[in-house]
């Protein structure tokens, strides 16, 4: 039998892509409509962050979460979505105000983090596992928080994706495993490449994945140019596999992409492998994902 990983698309995320790219979607509408694509082109999973339809910037707007979900578990095409609890954590720096930040810090609370997975009860949410620099930013997630966080996720029955950025957060995401705070079989997300945190290559996901329990799942993406190689790499590793404008915005050098042109081609490295992508529902029974209605 050939091997099966689950294939995730992340369509838009929250950094400054859309002049970059026009093929990032935006509106509600447009990231639904590119998350089916994505389903279409065979992703098992729409991981999706909200976008303010007027400045394309990040939005926390429960309603804008809300028309995307609805719009998606409205269509003929089955996916697993998967929304960021990660939103509200961006320190800026600056010197005129350093405990206030400065323009463009943007922070909330665990319950305000958590309010669209816990009223849209999605299959999956992110759960990022740290602080870390992040190009001049500080993205804050203190462990008291995130404990809080970690308990309001497990109370709603979503899946949390334990995304770790560096060997740091690992430590911590066993820590909230040990604790109790993560149902059933946890799931490991190792995100590589960022400025500046763990690097994208085969040593680093052979470490990572070396230190997590026995029973749980992981998967791993690489950022920019290391986007399509890291597929390839991780899925021969073992782990399940993520591509989206999100992480990369380019199908090749200066030739700007869509979510469904990556996805395509992330199924024809994992084929061309003897590799297969599961289908939503293979997903949800094999990782006892919440129901599209909610249940189990």
């Amino acid at each position: 039998m050939a091997q099966k990983v689950m294939l995730t698309a992340a369509v838009t995320g929250a950094g400054d892509t859309t002049e970059k790219n026009q093929n990032v979607p935006v509106t509600p509408k447009e990231i639904a409509e590119s998350a089916i694509e994505s389903a279409k082109a065979g992703a098992t999973v729409a991981h999706v962050h909200a976008r303010d339809p007027k400045t394309g910037g990040i939005s926390h707007d429960v309603e804008h979460y809300r028309e995307i979900v609805d719009r998606i578990r409205e269509a003929d095409t089955d996916v697993v979505i998967n929304i960021t609890s990660g939103g509200g954590g961006d320190f800026i720096p600056s010197l005129d105000t350093p405990a206030a930040g400065g323009e463009g810090t943007d922070i909330q609370t665990p319950q305000e983090r958590h309010k669209p997975v816990g009223e849209l009860l999605p299959e999956m949410c992110t759960l990022d596992c740290g602080s870390t620099n992040f190009g001049n930013m500080i993205y804050m997630s203190p462990t008291d928080w995130l404990r809080e966080q970690a308990q309001l996720v497990k109370d709603s029955g979503v899946k949390p994706e334990l995304e770790c950025f560096d060997t740091g957060h690992l430590r911590f995401a066993n820590q909230l495993v040990a604790e109790g705070l993560i149902a059933d079989d946890p799931m490991y997300q190792f995100c590589l490449g960022i400025p500046w945190g763990a690097e994208a290559d085969v040593e680093t996901i052979s470490y990572m994945k070396g230190r997590i329990p026995e029973n749980a799942h992981w998967s791993a993406f690489g950022i920019g140019r290391m986007q399509l190689p890291m597929v390839t790499q991780t899925a021969l590793l073992g782990g399940n596999v993520r591509v989206g404008l999100e992480d990369n915005i380019y199908l090749k050098k200066g030739v700007p992409a869509t979510n469904e042109q990556l996805v395509d081609q992330a199924v024809k490295q994992l084929n061309s492998n003897n590799i297969e992508v599961m289908t939503p529902q293979e997903a949800r029974e094999q990782y006892n994902l919440l129901q599209p209605n909610g249940g189990k």
